[in-house]
């Protein structure tokens, strides 16, 4: 499995990525490791946001990729309604192979 997820940086701004080991990424992310991404070394992680989960690594970039293109008010309307992914990228990816997770599962 792999899972595309956002991150609530300290600055409010957000971070979209992907991994193979949620657990050990964010933790990575939090405390500044050096396999962090450039970004969260300056815009220090607050809270993992949300978290879907793909069959593959193809999937899960795909995903990010996408995430990535939206605009912050999109970003922000999908945290708050993770259900709005259909209508935000439904036309770009089939959004039916990915699965949401509950943040207190991760």
């Amino acid at each position: 499995m792999y899972y595309t997820y956002m991150i609530r940086c300290e600055d409010n701004s957000i971070y979209t990525g992907m991994t193979s080991d949620i657990k050990r990424r964010f933790e990575e992310h939090l405390n500044k490791d050096k396999k962090c991404a450039k970004y969260t070394l300056t815009h220090s992680a607050k809270k993992l946001e949300c978290v879907w989960e793909s069959e593959n690594r193809v999937l899960a970039s795909r995903l990010e990729y996408r995430i990535k293109k939206l605009s912050k008010i999109e970003k922000e309307k999908l945290i708050k309604n993770n259900k709005l992914l259909d209508k935000l990228l439904g036309e770009k990816i089939e959004v039916s192979q990915y699965k949401i997770l509950k943040i207190s599962s991760v």
